[in-house]
């Protein structure tokens, strides 16, 4: 097998230097947010980030919306990360498979979990599984060009659609629906999406919660973004904000510049001009789906109608009045958040909560994780970063004292190459964001997604 990473690359001043290395599991947000952290608080240290994809970045190259490229802006501080010669990317390794966590944690000083929430809370309630019944993740997945998406099967040949949650991921899947392709075509969407999206039918999207507007989990960003799309009516229910204005004044700063937000939009006037408008967003709250409906394809959603009880209002629970109504649609698309997976047995792992047993980030002994794999699926890149830098600092600390000597990398790469595993280097990676970058310019975009893993492995190789 042809390797383009070069060992025991790193030279340090001192040769009695003891070196430290730390292996870091998935290369997203989390990890480079880590790999950052540990660069700036040890001079001694060897990171290797492996990685299951050929490719780098996580949920920054496959979660963030297409039409928010400043966001993605954050991959350009991950390059300078992983081209520190202190940092080997290895693309294309399956920990848990390729190699296991307790094999790593022999070869390595500290290993660190960071490999996200790849998997969908479910509903689990009856007819989760009709046809048009889809995975906001799946969704999001396949018009970013995530390889495991990007055969999803769904219909937008029809009118109506719901989308259960009301988060950011939610509010993204939403907005996409109902922006105007001319509006996409420009960005890094997979053509099969914008293309798919360009024959939609889609005329109504209604977005549902199971909580009222006081506890609304998407952001004042996202709202904004939302009410500002073209051509797209906003509807809101009145009853659902009853008594609300009265609290306003006693909440936080944030809360209450986004329900202040939400009230001035319902009292504004719609332009009922059909020439005008032709979309409709429908911000539904306090319900709760109970059934899908439909003989195999989706036909409409029943909900449960809710209350809220408790004192504090952002503790206050949903409870069902015993009342229900059913809202049509032929396509619903699931957001109600996202799990990890144990991907190696030896993780110590929380099935209910589905994410890794941890105590501020340490497993045991020599294990750590950080990232919405530690945490699970909660707060936005700020509360990623900030939680990846606590954790990089215990690692730092621990690992203070080590004077053990490990493997590292080498050990890595003998089992890799007996198994005949091709390992994508950063450098191999830069081959497929060129292709990409080419790719995209010949369609007036920023760059054409490769979804097929073959091929870029084959583009890693310099075979294409």
């Amino acid at each position: 097998m042809k390797c383009y990473l070069i060992r025991n690359c790193i030279r340090f001043l001192s040769t009695g230097q003891h070196i430290l290395k730390v292996c870091i599991v998935g290369s997203g947000p989390a990890g480079f947010f880590a790999a950052q952290q540990i660069l700036k608080k040890l001079d001694n240290v060897r990171i290797d980030i492996l990685e299951k994809l050929p490719v780098p970045f996580g949920l920054a190259r496959f979660g963030i919306a297409p039409d928010h490229p400043e966001v993605k802006n954050v991959t350009n501080r991950f390059h300078r990360i992983a081209t520190n010669p202190h940092v080997q990317f290895l693309g294309n390794v399956n920990v848990g498979t390729d190699v296991t966590v307790d094999q790593l944690r022999d070869f390595y000083h500290a290993v660190l979990l960071t490999y996200g929430a790849p998997e969908d809370q479910l509903l689990n309630i009856p007819g989760e599984n009709l046809n048009n019944m889809i995975s906001g993740r799946r969704f999001i997945g396949w018009y970013n060009g995530l390889p495991s998406d990007k055969d999803l099967d769904i219909n937008l040949d029809v009118e109506e659609v719901i989308v259960i949650g009301q988060g950011n991921v939610a509010m993204d899947i939403t907005r996409i629906l109902l922006t105007s392709v001319d509006k996409l075509k420009n960005t890094d969407i997979t053509s099969f999406a914008l293309e798919r999206l360009s024959c939609s039918k889609v005329q109504k999207v209604s977005m549902v919660g199971r909580r009222g507007p006081l506890q609304a989990a998407f952001t004042i960003k996202e709202l904004r973004e939302l009410l500002k799309l073209e051509k797209c009516k906003k509807v809101w229910r009145p009853q659902d904000f009853t008594g609300v204005r009265d609290i306003v004044p006693t909440l936080s700063r944030p809360r209450k510049r986004l329900m202040e937000l939400m009230l001035k939009s319902l009292e504004e006037p719609e332009n009922d001009d059909i020439f005008f408008k032709f979309r409709e967003v429908n911000l539904i709250f306090l319900r709760s789906p109970v059934e899908f409906h439909g003989y195999n394809e989706l036909q409409s959603v029943r909900f449960a109608m809710n209350y809220l009880r408790g004192d504090k209002i952002e503790d206050q629970i949903a409870e069902a009045t015993g009342e229900f109504e059913t809202i049509p649609c032929g396509l619903a698309l699931r957001s109600i958040g996202f799990r990890t997976i144990q991907i190696d047995s030896s993780i110590p792992f929380d099935t209910s909560k589905g994410r890794v047993v941890n105590t501020d980030g340490k497993v045991d002994g020599n294990l750590y994780s950080a990232g919405w794999a530690a945490t699970g699926p909660v707060g936005v890149l700020l509360q990623t970063m900030t939680n990846a830098f606590q954790v990089a600092n215990l690692v730092c600390k621990e690992l203070a004292s080590s004077t053990e000597n490990k493997m590292g990398f080498d050990g890595v790469y003998n089992i890799l190459n007996a198994k005949g595993i091709q390992i994508v280097s950063y450098e191999d990676w830069q081959k497929i964001d060129r292709v990409e970058q080419e790719r995209g310019k010949k369609l007036g975009k920023k760059r054409e997604k490769i979804v097929d893993i073959a091929e870029m492995l084959e583009i890693a190789k310099g075979a294409i």
